[in-house]
């Protein structure tokens, strides 16, 4: 897919703490010239440290420790690091390690509505200066054994690479019956309040 000119005006290209493709494509695609960098935060550890901490509010934790790790080694370098949280009535749930977690994530979310809560941290001269979430709804159809199963061998290995075990671009959409929120929140990077933020900064042509 060809990307957009570049309307990116920093001195060096925007630098994202992650290795996400999702993420680096979706800036791609809206003209941001981007560099990716690997943050090499430890999420687990920063949640348990985060114990208390609503969804949401981990969410944001863990996108400042992104991007504060990669800023504090390029603080020449606007950073930006994300993170996604999904929230079932306050239960965070994490990618599932094989098939037959797969199938019990979506056990528990069939027939339910779950948030995904998308946070983007900004750094600027190699600190957090801001950070956001943003939150989409999303509500799963009813489903039996045998509908997951067959979602499951539609699916294939992709469902461990995603909170939820499942990925709208894909198959994934089958499995809803309403959704409620910007799609590129979904996608775990919330572009309208970021690009917010960077015009705000001069960041971008206009």
């Amino acid at each position: 897919m060809p990307h957009a000119p570049s309307l990116w005006r920093g001195s060096a290209p925007l630098l994202l703490a992650s290795t996400s493709p999702t993420r680096r494509a979706l800036l791609a695609s809206a003209g941001l010239a981007v560099d990716i960098q690997a943050p090499g935060v430890d999420e687990r550890a920063v949640e348990a440290e985060a114990a208390g901490l609503s969804p949401e509010a981990l969410a944001g934790r863990l996108a400042a420790a992104k991007a504060g790790a990669v800023a504090a080694q390029r603080p020449d370098r606007v950073v930006i690091g994300a993170d996604q949280v999904l929230d079932l009535d306050g239960t965070v749930f994490h990618k599932p390690a094989d098939r037959a977690g797969a199938a019990v994530h979506l056990a528990r979310l069939q027939g339910r509505t779950h948030a995904l809560h998308s946070a983007v941290a900004l750094a600027v001269g190699g600190a957090v200066v801001e950070r956001f979430v943003a939150t989409a709804r999303l509500t799963m159809r009813p489903l039996d054994e045998a509908g997951i199963a067959a979602y499951l061998d539609a699916a294939g290995p992709a469902v461990t690479g995603s909170v939820g075990a499942y990925q709208l671009e894909g198959v994934g959409i089958h499995l809803f019956d309403r959704i409620e929120g910007d799609h590129s929140t979904i996608l775990g990077l919330p572009l309208l309040p970021l690009l917010a933020r960077l015009r705000g900064r001069g960041l971008l042509a206009f």
